[in-house]
C-alpha cells in the first residue's frame, strides 16, 4: 500500500504528519512523493487563519482528484482544519473518506483499513488531549528534526483559536522528550529544535515557572546533539534563567524567537497577552546583552488599532532592530473575541500598515546583516545551489523562516555537515560566503 502525505502549516502539525506516516510504516505501508501512484492520501490541514484555510481547501480538492485521475481509493483529511470544521467538511466535500482530528492518530490505521474493506466514511474527532508517542517518519531533511515538548495553549489571546482546536496547554513528559531527542541524534540528527503552542510555559503544568531551561541544560548534554534551538518563547516568561542557557551553553543556538505581536500597552491588552511593553523591552534588553539573534512575529491592523497606536509600533521597532521578523495582516477567525471587537480595520487599511512595517524591516535586516560581514560562522550545510554555490544556515538562521547563507568552496561539503565560512557579503535576508 503506497501512501501520500501532504503537510501544512506549522512545524507542530508537521510533528504530526510524521507521527501519522510511523503508524503506517510500522503497518509495512510504504511512501510516495507523487500523489498519483498513491493508493491512500493524507492532508494534514491548518486552520489558524483565513489563508491557511483556503490553501488547505485547495489541497483537499486537489488530491481529491486523485480518485479519478490516480490510484487513490482512500483521501484522509486530518489537522486542525478538520478538528474545528469537521461536519461542515465532511457534508461539502463528498470525496472525503476519513476525516480525522488533532488528537486521533491511534485509530488511523484501522480506519483506513475499514474505509478500504467497504465501510462507511467517518468523522473521527473526539476531545482527547493525551499525547499519542509513537515512532515518527522523519520528513525534514535528516540532519534535522523538530520535537514537541507540549500542545494546546492556555493563553487566550483574543485573536487565536488554537485553544479551541487544541484545548488548554499541557506538557509532555520530560522523560520522553529526552528518550526522543537521544533517538533521534542516533540517527544523525544534528540540529534539534524544541516546538510547542508557547515553549516557556513548558512544565508550568506542575511548578510555578518555566521548566524549560532545565529541559534544555538536559538536552544540550546528550550526545550527538549539535545544535538544540527553541521557538515560540513568550516575553513574560522568558527570564534570565533561560537567556543564560542560550547564551553560556555551546551547542544552544543564541537564538531568542519571540513572538511580541504589538507593543502599545492598549493594543496588547486588547489581545489578552500577558506582560506589558515594559516587560518585552526588558526581556530584549537582557537577550542583547547576551548577543542573541531576535525573531519576532507582529499583527498589524488589530481592531481599534490608531494610527498613532501602529506608528509608535514603527518607532519601536526601528528601536529594537529584530534580526529576523514575520508580520501579518489581522484575520477575524469566527468564535474568537477579537473577531466581535468593535473598531475593525478595514483590509486596505491593514495591508497599507503591513507595508509599511515591511519597508521599515527590509532596511533593518539588511544593516543587521551587513554587522556580520567579515565574521567566520559555523554553517550547517543544507544543499548545493547553482553556479557551484553551497548553501547553508548558521545558528542564527531557523530553518523555513529566515534567509540562507550562500558561500563557495574549494571542495564540495557534505550535506548535512558543519563548516567554518567567512562572511564576504550580505543582502537584505541572505549572505555570502567562502568556506575557510
Amino acid at each position: 500500500m503506497k501512501v501520500g502525505m501532504i503537510s501544512l502549516g506549522c512545524n507542530k502539525n508537521r510533528v504530526d504528519s510524521e507521527t501519522a506516516l510511523g503508524l503506517l510504516q510500522e503497518k509495512g505501508w510504504t511512501f510516495t512523493g507523487d500523489p498519483a501512484k498513491a493508493e491512500v492520501l493524507m492532508v494534514n490541514t491548518c486552520g489558524f487563519i483565513g489563508p491557511a484555510k483556503e490553501e488547505s481547501i485547495d489541497a483537499i480538492l486537489e488530491m481529491a482528484q486523485y480518485k479519478q485521475t490516480g490510484r487513490c481509493r482512500v483521501l484522509v483529511v486530518t489537522g486542525c482544519l478538520a478538528q474545528r470544521y469537521a461536519r461542515a467538511l465532511m457534508d461539502e466535500i463528498p470525496e472525503i473518506d476519513l476525516l480525522l482530528g488533532v488528537n486521533q492518530y491511534a485509530q488511523l490505521a484501522d480506519a483506513i483499513d475499514a474505509r478500504l474493506s467497504g465501510g462507511p466514511r467517518q468523522a473521527l474527532c473526539a476531545d482527547d488531549l493525551t499525547f499519542y508517542e509513537h515512532d515518527r517518519v522523519l520528513t525534514t531533511p535528516s540532519y534535522t528534526a523538530y520535537t514537541r515538548i507540549g500542545d494546546g495553549c492556555s493563553n487566550r489571546c483574543t485573536f487565536c483559536a488554537i485553544p479551541l482546536i487544541r484545548g488548554n496547554y499541557r506538557s509532555r513528559s520530560e522523560e520522553l522528550i529526552l528518550r526522543e531527542i537521544t533517538s533521534l541524534a542516533r540517527q544523525g540528527v544534528r540540529e534539534h529544535i524544541l516546538v510547542a503552542q508557547d515553549t516557556t510555559r513548558y512544565g508550568t503544568d506542575w511548578q510555578e515557572h518555566s521548566a524549560l531551561p532545565e529541559l534544555m541544560r538536559k538536552a544540550a548534554a546528550i550526545e550527538g546533539v549539535d545544535w538544540l534551538r527553541v521557538l515560540y518563547c513568550y516575553p513574560d516568561e522568558t527570564d534570565e534563567r533561560l537567556l543564560d542557557v542560550m547564551a553560556e551553553q555551546d551547542n544552544v543556538c543564541k537564538y531568542l524567537d519571540l513572538p511580541i505581536q504589538h507593543i502599545n500597552d492598549t493594543i496588547l491588552h486588547r489581545m489578552h497577552r500577558r506582560g506589558t511593553s515594559q516587560d518585552i523591552r526588558r526581556c530584549l534588553r537582557l537577550a542583547r546583552e547576551r548577543g542573541l539573534t531576535l525573531r519576532t512575529s507582529i499583527i498589524v491592523g488589530f481592531p481599534g488599532e490608531t494610527e498613532e497606536q501602529f506608528r509608535e509600533l514603527l518607532d519601536f521597532l526601528g528601536e529594537a532592530e529584530f534580526d529576523r521578523l514575520g508580520a501579518f495582516a489581522y484575520s477575524p477567525e469566527e468564535d474568537t473575541p477579537a473577531a466581535k471587537m468593535p473598531d475593525q480595520i478595514p483590509d486596505e487599511v491593514k495591508q497599507e500598515r503591513l507595508d509599511r512595517l515591511m519597508t521599515l524591516q527590509a532596511d533593518i535586516s539588511l544593516k543587521r546583516n551587513r554587522l556580520r560581514v567579515g565574521t567566520v560562522e559555523k554553517v550547517l550545510v543544507t544543499d548545493a545551489g547553482e553556479d557551484g554555490l553551497m548553501l547553508g544556515r548558521s545558528q542564527h538562521e531557523a530553518p523555513e523562516t529566515d534567509g540562507e547563507i550562500l558561500f563557495r568552496a574549494a571542495h564540495k561539503p557534505e550535506i548535512g555537515s558543519f563548516v567554518p565560512v567567512r562572511i564576504t557579503r550580505a543582502d537584505t535576508y541572505d549572505l555570502m560566503g567562502e568556506m575557510v
